[in-house]
């Protein structure tokens, strides 16, 4: 069976494969206790990326938020060298069970520096903060469920989904996965999410050097 990304709901991923959603795995808590002191110049390019979003950024679309706020962030913490990168709307697909499923990731970390090789990280989905279609948590997870049938090295992965201005963070070990509280862009968490970038980027280092 065919099935687009676009398609899945967390329901129907956890009674198609088996996934469980749990409070809390140790490897997203310690992902979220990451430390990291913001310098001048870091503190006040967020303010700025904030204060551009609170002009009008709920009404955004999801290109306009993509441009705007989003890759933006990504870029500003430093994500592309030649091990890796930060990679958007690029196909993902496998073939699981009974299942082909396929679809674009809206942005996706992973190794290799013109086009991807392994996923660490998924991303989706740009939403609006209203009305959103579909289901951004499943979209998001059957990415990263996908990503982590094709690592033969790796039983986890990183993800993110984004609604509007809120940002969630999670983490896929296995068959369980656990989502973090949603963090918000258009006030002092920004310098929180931030943070959590830059936790990210030094977890795939050593990911990416316990791998290769």
């Amino acid at each position: 069976m065919r099935v687009n990304f676009r398609e899945w709901t967390l329901d129907r991923i956890d009674e198609a494969f088996g996934t469980m959603q749990v409070d809390r795995l140790p490897r997203l808590d310690e992902w979220m206790a990451y430390e990291y002191t913001l310098n001048e110049y870091e503190r006040t390019y967020l303010t700025h990326l904030r204060a551009t979003y609170n002009i009008g950024g709920d009404d955004w679309n999801e290109v306009e938020l993509e441009n705007k706020i989003i890759s933006p962030m990504f870029v500003f913490a430093d994500f592309d060298n030649r091990k890796y990168a930060y990679f958007l709307e690029r196909e993902l697909g496998a073939t699981i069970d009974e299942y082909e499923v396929y679809g674009k990731v809206d942005g996706m970390i992973a190794s290799g520096f013109r086009n991807p090789k392994q996923p660490f990280f998924c991303m989706n989905e740009y939403k609006r903060a209203t009305d959103p279609n579909g289901d951004p948590k499943g979209q998001v997870l059957i990415a990263m469920y996908t990503a982590l049938s094709l690592n033969a090295h790796s039983n986890y992965i990183y993800g993110c989904f984004i609604v509007g201005k809120l940002w969630h963070f999670m983490i896929l070990e296995g068959k369980q996965y656990a989502i973090a509280p949603a963090l918000t862009c258009d006030g002092e968490e920004i310098f929180d999410i931030y943070i959590k970038l830059k936790g990210l980027k030094a977890n795939i280092d050593r990911l990416f050097v316990a791998e290769h």
